[in-house]
């Protein structure tokens, strides 16, 4: 076999052991090489898989031969491809923002302890994204979760701790509901690959065991990825984490659980158990409703940035869940295609509040006052982003509201509609308590004391605001994938 036919394996395998290797090296210089290198190559790995699966189709890799059921499978098709390349290239892109980053938040002695986590952490969630073996995603899950508790636990805010724990305690709750919810597929399949559990499903469909496994994995699921009002613990993780770990982690790792969640419903479960079984599309419609507009209303009381922009992710969580109700293939569209903007448009926001943090010694609104002098480039990046976030034309943020509203006029919910656009309102009103403090208030210190962060701050999260706008105008890539996956899921054998 070649090179390439192992390819699979290797996007696991290579951040996997990038991580035992940063520790043995002990010096944060060489540890960010070795997995500045291990992410920059998983991404590679990942853009060739989506290439070979939109010419060849599916990919199914045997892990060590034994064909599934039997032997664990990794399993690469439109979805996953799009995923893969979704949370290798943000790492590909934090990890040279966070050298600078972390030399202001991370002790020197921990610093190789961060890249050794970081490896980690992309493992798991490559791992969760590629495998499909259902208890391999709860091993990745644990892999990565694992990580993250400690990523945010290196924050030098003494309050990274209590958030670490927080994260701790409801992850863990989380990963016991998973784990139940797979047991009892286990017990009424005997199987534990997706696509055989998939198969086997249709002669239990509807039974009780079946259907308090997929409650269970929904609220397990959910609280992974902070569906409303499963969301606690989110504000303060990303709010006292450092900034390179909260761009990280809320580009990918809430992203991944909705792929997740994605995968069992259409994959596993089928759209029609799901929706046609149990009223889910009513409650995931209320829960993503009430996610919008309650954590859009608490973001614009909001005076620390990470924080205002932490609850922005929770409603912005919540039209990705929106799409997802719809249960039809634009609103599956909508809910894909936002994964990948949202992920881009947030990365880029804590990147640069991370420049922010590092020019002025914090984000608070009354720190940044008149920052729009001082640091241009910096706060017209937080503008564009702010407005893909409010959805406005030429923004990719536009595309994903665009899509959700199409959805809803197929239905002919036309107060579905207005209440889009009513919540995009809300996100003015937070995006504009930014803008009021950098752009109309005069600095409340010297205005000579901050300047731009450094270059290597900087170029990373200016690629990411470009990529805002550049997705706002040519789909071809985002939307055009997401249709292809969203049509796959919807279509699956049944």
């Amino acid at each position: 076999m070649t090179l390439a036919q192992h390819l699979p394996a290797l996007q696991v395998v290579v951040p996997l052991l990038a991580a035992p290797l940063t520790v043995l090296l002990r010096r944060r210089t060489l540890a960010f090489a070795v997995v500045l290198a291990a992410s920059w190559i998983a991404f590679a790995i990942s853009v060739r898989l989506w290439m070979q699966v939109e010419s060849s189709g599916t990919i199914s890799y045997a892990i060590g031969n034994w064909p599934p059921p039997w032997g664990i499978e990794y399993r690469v098709d439109r979805l996953s491809a799009f995923m893969l390349v979704l949370v290798s290239g943000l790492a590909a892109v934090v990890l040279p923002y966070s050298r600078a980053s972390i030399e202001q938040e991370i002790p020197a002695h921990q610093q190789y302890l961060f890249y050794t986590v970081f490896a980690l952490c992309l493992t798991g969630l490559l791992g969760i994204t590629i495998t499909g073996d259902a208890f391999n995603i709860f091993v990745f899950l644990e892999i990565s979760s694992l990580s993250t508790y400690v990523l945010i636990a290196l924050g030098r805010d003494r309050r990274a701790l209590l958030a670490a724990y927080q994260y701790l305690i409801m992850g863990t709750i989380g990963a016991t509901f998973f784990v139940i919810g797979v047991g009892l597929l286990y017990l009424m399949t005997g199987s534990l690959n997706l696509a055989d559990i998939a198969q086997r499903l249709s002669a239990v469909e509807g039974t009780r065991p079946v259907l308090a496994a997929l409650a269970f994995l929904t609220v397990g699921i959910s609280l992974k990825l902070a569906l409303f009002p499963l969301h606690q613990w989110l504000p303060n993780a990303y709010a006292y984490a450092p900034s390179a770990v909260t761009a990280f982690l809320a580009g990918s790792a809430t992203k991944v659980a909705v792929y997740v969640l994605l995968r069992f419903y259409f994959s596993v479960f089928g759209a029609p158990q799901v929706f046609d079984k149990v009223p889910m599309q009513e409650m995931l419609l209320l829960l993503a409703l009430a996610g919008m507009f309650a954590a859009s209303a608490v973001a614009i009381f909001q005076t620390d940035l990470k924080r205002l922009f932490a609850y922005s992710s929770v409603a912005q969580i919540g039209y990705i869940i929106l799409g997802l109700s719809f249960g039809t293939v634009t609103g599956l569209t909508a809910t894909i295609v936002h994964l990948a903007n949202h992920a881009i448009t947030k990365g880029a926001v804590f990147m640069l509040l991370g420049c922010v943090a590092a020019s002025l010694g914090g984000v608070g609104l009354a720190r940044i006052q008149g920052m729009g002098k001082r640091m241009p480039l910096t706060s017209l990046g937080l503008v564009v982003c702010g407005l893909s976030l409010i959805g406005v034309p030429g923004t990719a943020g536009f595309i994903s509201k665009w899509m959700l509203i199409q959805a809803a006029l197929e239905q002919g919910q036309w107060w579905l509609v207005f209440l889009i656009v009513l919540s995009s309102l809300l996100a003015v009103a937070y995006v504009w308590r930014f803008v009021e403090a950098a752009y109309l208030r005069e600095p409340s210190n010297d205005p000579n004391t901050a300047a731009e962060a450094r270059w290597s701050m900087l170029l990373p999260a200016a690629l990411l605001v470009a990529a805002t706008v550049y997705f706002g105008f040519d789909t071809s890539l985002t939307l055009g994938s997401a249709t292809h996956a969203a049509g796959e899921l919807m279509s699956a054998p049944q």
